[in-house]
């Protein structure tokens, strides 16, 4: 027991003898959960306007990042090939609406979920019918180099990707919030036949919903596959995401943000400093843990609303 407590303990023991050094593995953490995050949010942000829990996020990640390098391979400037990555995005949410949305108004939400499942194994294959299997380097012109502030290495890559994704949390912010479109998904959010009596259509609210999410994905396929490339296994990055979801709320867009932050910052803390007593590795599964933690004692998440049913 003395020694499962000096080793829980160990991160904070070792602030005091090189708190510079544990400074520096925090503020990688935070730019990792800030990618983390922008995953997230693209999951909350359907969820909340149309109840569906999209299983197909990561691969939108990974067709965005997909189209986006393949026009560039084609000679394509990249401010161009970014314009029409966006465009295919926009009319991906389209044919989602007409083509898997629509038809199944009304159904139970085990339907939908599967609809995006089918969604997923469609756009992989797809994918890679047009652009092939192989890794694709995606070079956005920001160099993966590290520097020296007051003694702390930052990663100039991770260092640009969190300001990026910060810039588009802000933009949401401002879309949910100040703008009538933001008005009407807030109102779709909170019940759908309120909103359908005021005249809101639901058609247009999940087109402009998923359109966005597939920017959100956009934005974050350019950043992970910036750093390692883009390949099939980018849409993992989904999986990792679902830890984010448990621990922010499945519907707050402060709960992606805030749940990616704890888990960048708690899987590089375990990783580092717990890894080599117990084989390393921690960062691959240490996020499902603290996952399986906030089931038990908070399955609503920490920005969650409490769900009571009366029987």
């Amino acid at each position: 027991m003395d020694i499962l407590g000096a080793l829980l303990l160990k991160p904070f023991a070792d602030i005091g003898g090189s708190p510079l050094f544990f400074l520096e593995v925090v503020i990688g953490g935070v730019l990792t959960g800030v990618m983390y995050s922008l995953v997230a949010l693209g999951f909350v942000l359907i969820f909340k306007a149309s109840g569906v829990f999209n299983f197909a996020q990561g691969v939108m990640v990974l067709f965005s990042a997909l189209t986006l390098v393949g026009l560039m391979e084609l000679g394509v400037p990249i401010w161009l090939a970014l314009i029409a990555t966006i465009l295919v995005m926009i009319a991906l949410a389209f044919a989602i609406e007409r083509l898997v949305l629509r038809p199944l108004v009304n159904q139970a939400e085990i339907t939908l979920f599967m609809a995006t499942i089918g969604l997923t194994f469609f756009l992989e294959g797809f994918g890679e019918l047009l652009w092939g299997a192989n890794v694709k380097k995606l070079d956005i012109g920001i160099p993966d180099r590290s520097f020296d502030v007051g003694g702390i290495l930052v990663n100039e890559f991770e260092l640009f990707a969190a300001g990026i994704a910060a810039l588009l949390v802000a933009v949401l912010a401002v879309l949910f919030q100040r703008t009538k479109i933001g008005r009407a998904l807030r109102a779709v959010a909170d019940d759908h036949q309120a909103a359908l009596s005021v005249g809101i259509s639901l058609t247009s609210i999940w087109v402009i919903v998923w359109a966005v999410a597939g920017i959100v994905a956009l934005v974050a396929g350019v950043m992970w596959g910036g750093k390692s490339g883009v390949q099939f296994s980018l849409s993992l990055i989904a999986l990792k995401s679902l830890p984010v979801l448990i621990l922010g709320g499945l519907t707050s867009v402060p709960g992606a943000i805030v749940g990616g932050l704890v888990i960048g910052v708690g899987e590089k803390i375990a990783e580092v400093y717990w890894g080599p007593y117990i084989g390393g590795a921690i960062e691959n599964w240490f996020a499902y843990m603290i996952a399986v933690a906030f089931l038990l004692f908070r399955p609503q998440g920490l920005f969650g609303e409490r769900i009571i049913e009366r029987v």
